[in-house]
């Protein structure tokens, strides 16, 4: 915030000097004197200099808030609500990779042979293939099961907690038509699960909390990139 107001203090500093530098150079016409003309030229010049600095400085500063801005909005520190939650250690079917089609034992698996690909972070409004789901639960994401005809609140809400980040991983809001009967989300990291009779953020915030980036496969994030990189 304060970031911001200073970039914007700036900015405006340096079209004050833009100002100045064009109207000195419209007073510089061919009646003054060659001494006076040089000195307008001179001034000029150097307010059209300093403008251009104020300028870089004051984009600087506004990139500056934006970033902060963005990484206060979704800092995971604002999930630890210290939650009571109920949650399931699967069997874990272990993680090799193939390119065909595989049979999973759970309708939401948890771990498994997948693919050797993964998804980028965010919110989806159609279910990938599930093999690329089980690779990024390998690296540490959260995986947050919806139901394709979930409330517009519901959507939005599992939308937001799709941006939260730690190290290399990530979360993917995914809807699903296997999530159980009575049940309005499942939430998956690996060989965890998680299902909710209805949104609830705290029991929702302390699970990707709790289980994010605990996948046996971390990669930095200056690799993976918000995912799809591997």
């Amino acid at each position: 915030m304060v970031m911001g107001i200073i970039g914007a203090l700036i900015l405006i500093a340096a079209l004050i000097g833009y100002g100045l530098a064009s109207k000195w150079n419209k007073t510089n016409t061919s009646q003054l004197k060659k001494e006076r003309k040089a000195e307008l030229k001179q001034k000029s010049k150097k307010m059209r200099m300093t403008a251009h600095s104020l300028l870089a400085v004051a984009v600087l500063a506004i990139i500056v808030a934006l970033v902060q801005n963005s990484s206060g909005k979704y800092d995971l520190g604002t999930l630890n609500y210290k939650e009571a939650i109920e949650v399931t250690t699967d069997r874990d079917y272990g993680g090799g990779h193939s390119e065909m089609p595989v049979l999973y034992e759970m309708k939401l698996p948890t771990s498994g042979t997948h693919s050797p690909h993964d998804l980028k972070f965010g919110y989806y409004t159609e279910k990938p293939a599930t093999e690329l789901l089980v690779h990024n639960l390998e690296h540490g994401d959260i995986l947050i099961y919806y139901r394709p005809d979930a409330s517009k609140e519901i959507k939005e809400a599992v939308e937001v907690l799709s941006h939260y980040k730690k190290a290399g991983a990530g979360v993917l809001a995914v809807p699903s038509t296997d999530i159980p009967e009575g049940k309005q989300l499942v939430m998956n990291a690996w060989t965890k699960t998680m299902e909710l009779t209805a949104y609830d953020e705290r029991k929702a915030g302390t699970f990707i909390y709790e289980y994010i980036n605990k996948g046996p496969e971390q990669i930095p994030a200056r690799v993976r990139r918000g995912g799809g990189t591997m």
